[in-house]
């Protein structure tokens, strides 16, 4: 049987050819949009790794501040203890402009017994900024006064990049191109809930760098409001004199940022859906073809004791040899990319999505097939020949 159903598709080599294109581009790009989809499951799975939801970020630009950088950085002191006195006020931390939920990004390298790390977030911190977001330190410890007099800089890296370079080994301690590790952080999704973690350092702000960090995270209250938050920027604006002022909180930057992620996967998922509705026409349109031109062959092999569901499960089988022709050279294209390391992506998220992506393809031209196949097994033998 199976013979006789390669000859067929043999002898219409033409006009399958174009159908087989339209299920492998379909696959590729159902392929792309499973991709993103578990990619972004697989991260939203994941803790988020801090608390933003009572976290307020002050911006301000620079005014006419202190070019001193030591005066500068004991006013700053000065303005988060009176921040931090207010009734409402848990806890102050300042930091670089790269805040979580932002588009600002601050970026480095790594390099450790040859392995090198591009594409390290940096964040510039305060000895208070775990508290307010209150990160999980798993190994080591984190910034405090004494960090100020180090003869090698402190820094503190996530568990990304640590099991990145080191493996499972102890890193505190540990010297990396004269920066000093002094603890490993958790994983933090800083980039969204979609997105993944990736590697990040932090180091404690000074003198040097102090002029240019221009944002203070505020970690409230619940019942922190309005009210409150005119008093805070009042007294924020009072401090620093000829600056632009704002306050944003983390929770709408979040959904902002989320919005922002989901963007190329509702593209995807449009022009995904036209091919589908393309491909599932032209699937359709072919075997209805096939039956209008195929019976008088329907119809004699009904007449010598085929059964109706032989002659469906024929139709059937022949588009599914198609679509399986398709998903063969699709399938080696699919593969590049995990033995490429295209995008950087784990191996699990290639071959979820190629797997999810076969089975949809298999189920879209079984779908298409089946009444075709049943207004196949409908025709009468007698009326069949007698119209040949």
């Amino acid at each position: 049987m199976y013979r006789h159903l390669f000859k067929l598709i043999w002898n219409k080599r033409k006009q399958n050819f174009l159908l087989m294109s339209e299920m492998l581009v379909s696959f590729l790009v159902i392929f792309a949009v499973f991709t993103l989809l578990v990619y972004y499951y697989q991260n939203y799975k994941k803790p988020m790794g801090f608390d933003y939801e009572h976290v307020w970020v002050i911006s301000y630009s620079n005014g006419d501040k202190n070019p001193n950088g030591d005066s500068l950085k004991l006013f700053y002191e000065i303005l988060k203890r009176d921040i931090r006195a207010m009734p409402e006020v848990k806890a102050v931390g300042q930091m670089s402009p790269n805040i979580p939920f932002s588009s600002n990004s601050m970026q480095n390298g790594f390099r450790y017994k040859g392995k090198v790390v591009e594409s390290v977030n940096d964040y510039k911190v305060d000895d208070s900024y775990k508290d307010v977001l209150h990160l999980k330190i798993l190994e080591g410890r984190w910034f405090n006064k004494g960090d100020a007099v180090a003869h090698t800089r402190p820094v503190l890296i996530n568990n990304g990049l640590r099991e990145k370079l080191f493996g499972k080994e102890p890193v505190v301690g540990k010297i990396i191109e004269d920066r000093q590790i002094i603890g490993v952080v958790a994983d933090t999704k800083f980039k969204g809930d979609y997105t993944s973690a990736g590697f990040a350092s932090y180091s404690r702000i000074d003198t040097s760098n102090i002029h240019w960090i221009d944002r203070l995270l505020v970690n409230v209250t619940a019942d922190a409001g309005p009210a409150f938050e005119g008093r805070l920027y009042k007294k924020v604006a009072g401090y620093i004199e000829n600056s632009n002022v704002e306050i944003e909180h983390l929770v709408n930057k979040r959904k902002s940022i989320n919005y922002f992620a989901l963007v190329p996967i509702i593209v995807l998922s449009i022009v995904s859906c036209f091919l589908i509705i393309n491909v599932a026409l032209g699937l359709f349109g072919v075997l209805w073809y096939n039956i209008n031109r195929r019976r008088g062959e329907i119809g004699l092999r009904r007449a010598i004791g085929a059964t109706g569901r032989s002659v469906a499960s024929q139709l059937v089988i022949e588009s599914m040899i198609l679509a399986t022709f398709s998903l063969i050279i699709g399938t080696f294209f699919a593969v590049q990319f995990p033995l490429l390391n295209v995008f950087d992506l784990p191996t699990s998220v290639y071959m979820t999505a190629l797997v999810l992506s076969i089975i949809f393809i298999y189920l879209l031209v079984l779908i298409c097939a089946f009444y075709p196949g049943r207004q196949a097994a409908a025709i009468y033998p007698a009326v069949a020949l007698h119209e040949e």
